[in-house]
Formats: C-alpha cells, structure tokens, sequence
C-alpha cells in the first residue's frame, strides 16, 4: 500500500465513523437517526432513504412517508426490529417517530457505543498503517526505495495517521457532547 492509497483508505475510515456515529441518538431528531434502517419490501431489502422520505417537523419528532403506501407497514416492522428503542405510530399515509427524552442512563450507554466505534474507527486505522509500514519495508528490501527514503516514508506515514487520529477524537468528543447536553 502506497502512502496515496493509504490517505483514501483513512479518509474513506474517517468518513465512515463520521456517517456511523451521526445514527447514534441524540436529544434532536433527526433523518440520520433512521435512514438506514433495512426495510424488507418487494422481497428484498432496502434502506429507509430508498422507499421514503424522512422529515423532522419538530425537535422531538420524525414523519416517515413512503412512496409506495403498501410499504408503510414493512417500515413500521423495521423501526421495531431496530435498536433506536421508539415505538413507531402509524396514520393512514405515514409512520410518526416521537422521540422520548433521554435518561442519564441511556445517555451513558449511548456514549459507550461511541466509545465502541470510535475503537473499531483506530484498529482499522491502524491495520492499515501497519500494512503501509511493511509495505515501505519490503520496498527497502527489495531495493526500490533507499534506507534514507524509508525513514522518510514511515515518518510521513505516522504524521498522517495522527492527524487522521486527531480527526477521530474531535468528532467522537463533539459527538459526546451532544449526547450528554440534556
């Protein structure tokens, strides 16, 4: 892995936790919170996004409208089955999400799901650094590059992926701070 492919690889990891954390539950409804959700409907599976638009009338409240009417009880299904913990109540042509206050306790176990990601976001962070590194090793080896470049190489690598590390940690405390702001 060159150090190019390796800045795509942590950006595309970067982005990753971004859209990943951006499900967790905050005090605000929002599209985000939903919009992945697998719905099963014309017998396969889709996400939410795909068969219906979401909106945020309000700061507590979410209106699911699908396209196709027919679906409506398979999104219904979906929101159950998911872990959001949000009873979903159906009208006639949409799904309406009311989304409850958060206790201390589950705002405590939403930041230890923050906590998770953001460690699954470094140990893939470091898979890759560590598959540069011995990449830049067997260059040298093999001498395409010299030791010199080596040196230069692994440095280069490490500066980037601690800035891509700083990228994580600002996200996952902004993150934090949303989610414990009552």
């Amino acid at each position: 892995m060159d150090i190019q492919k390796l800045k795509v690889s942590l950006e595309h990891i970067v982005e990753g936790f971004k859209h990943e954390i951006a499900s967790l539950r905050t005090g605000r409804a929002t599209p985000a919170l939903v919009e992945d959700i697998e719905v099963e409907c014309y017998g396969a599976k889709s996400q939410l996004k795909a068969v219906a638009s979401i909106a945020s009338p309000g700061p507590r409240e979410l209106v699911i409208q699908p396209w196709d009417k027919s679906v409506l009880p398979a999104i219904e299904k979906a929101i159950q089955a998911s872990n959001l913990g949000i009873n979903p109540i159906a009208d006639k042509d949409t799904v309406r999400l009311a989304l409850p206050q958060l206790t201390e306790e589950r705002r405590r176990e939403l930041v230890k799901m923050l906590g998770k990601h953001t460690e699954e976001a470094r140990i893939r962070i470091r898979r890759d650094r560590e598959d540069a590194l011995r990449n830049v090793d067997r260059r040298e080896k093999a001498k395409e590059i010299s030791e010199d470049e080596r040196f230069r190489q692994k440095i280069e690598i490490q500066k980037f992926v601690d800035e891509i590390n700083k990228k994580i940690e600002e996200s996952a405390a902004a993150k934090e701070k949303e989610i414990m702001t009552v």
